[in-house]
């Protein structure tokens, strides 16, 4: 296959974790922080915490050098003003502008664990359900390094992600600071929709060799639809995929295509064509949309509120006129 394909391929994948190549525009003011408690809060080091995998990870003093193994980490660090400590992301991280420059230790999704070592952290932040393989956090972690597993399955731990990162950080202010202004905008679309009728809605991650790609069960993505007034149709939570026959079980009303965001190919016209696809009722109804805002939608990071609010607007348009 070539290595285009790949790499076009692999954010799909990595959804639940999310890394995406492009990067669109945030659909409303990017999350700013308030300015900075006149009274910090301060963490007490050595640090025990519990990471989303139920490890028991400590932290021996304040973290300098620390490596992120998924774009979604990476942004709460930078969203937290700690961009300066990154020494080590993936190829895919986009946002912001100056993780461009931090050395990528994530390749094509693959962690070199060489390059990891020759980055000197003093705290890893892997991401869960295989994303970071099972084997490669066991390598770090006996190697002596710290290593925080995030894998957040709803909105709500999407904020506590925050949260935990801060305090692994000593930036509590800033994470509180943030997931406040995060749970306003969250609130704001939760009263937006309520009361509405929730259609049957399909995300469409990815087509890939015949397998289809869709929000896992108690994930995140099904979370943020859920949130955002839809409800939602998921596939397995593990490889996050659904099975035509499935699919069509489901009836969806409203098909939103994440895809399409890094595939132009992704057409509401091409999903007509599909084999099979001509009898679901949302392609029947025209209810197909391009969702070119996935980038914000599918990595549970800072700008998912962003991201909650275009599948709002997706969902419920005659909400937001």
């Amino acid at each position: 296959m070539p290595a285009r394909r790949i790499r076009a391929f692999a954010p799909l994948l990595l959804i639940l974790a999310v890394a995406c190549q492009p990067t669109t525009p945030s659909l409303s003011p990017s999350l700013s922080l308030p300015p900075a408690s006149t009274s910090p809060s301060a963490v007490a080091y050595p640090l025990t915490l519990t990471d989303d995998a139920g490890r028991q990870v400590t932290l021996p003093a304040e973290p300098e050098r620390i490596v992120s193994l998924a774009p979604s980490n990476t942004e709460i660090v930078c969203a937290l003003d700690a961009c300066d400590r990154l020494v080590g992301v993936t190829d895919f991280d986009d946002y912001p502008a100056e993780v461009a420059d931090i050395a990528d230790v994530v390749i094509f999704a693959v962690v070199d664990i060489e390059l990891v070592v020759d980055a000197d952290p003093d705290l890893i932040l892997a991401a869960g359900n295989e994303l970071t393989p099972s084997a490669v956090i066991t390598e770090l972690t006996d190697l002596g390094y710290p290593v925080l597993v995030l894998y957040p399955e709803s909105l709500d731990e999407v904020l506590e992600n925050i949260e935990l990162i801060g305090e692994a950080i000593n930036a509590l202010d800033q994470a509180a600071a943030l997931t406040a202004e995060m749970e306003d905008r969250v609130q704001a679309v939760t009263e937006a929709v309520g009361g509405a009728t929730r259609p049957r809605t399909f995300y469409e991650v990815g087509v890939f060799e015949g397998a289809i790609y869709t929000a896992g069960e108690d994930s995140f993505l099904a979370s943020v639809i859920t949130v955002a007034g839809g409800d939602p149709i998921t596939g397995d939570p593990r490889t996050t995929s659904i099975a035509l026959e499935d699919l069509l079980v489901a009836e969806p009303e409203l098909i939103l295509l994440g895809d399409a965001a890094y595939d132009p190919s992704v057409t509401p016209e091409a999903v007509a064509a599909r084999q099979g696809w001509g009898a679901i009722s949302a392609v029947q109804k025209g209810r197909v949309m391009v969702m070119l805002a996935d980038p914000v939608i599918t990595r549970p990071g800072p700008r998912i509120v962003d991201g909650l609010e275009a599948l709002a607007r997706a969902i419920h348009p005659e909400r937001f006129d």
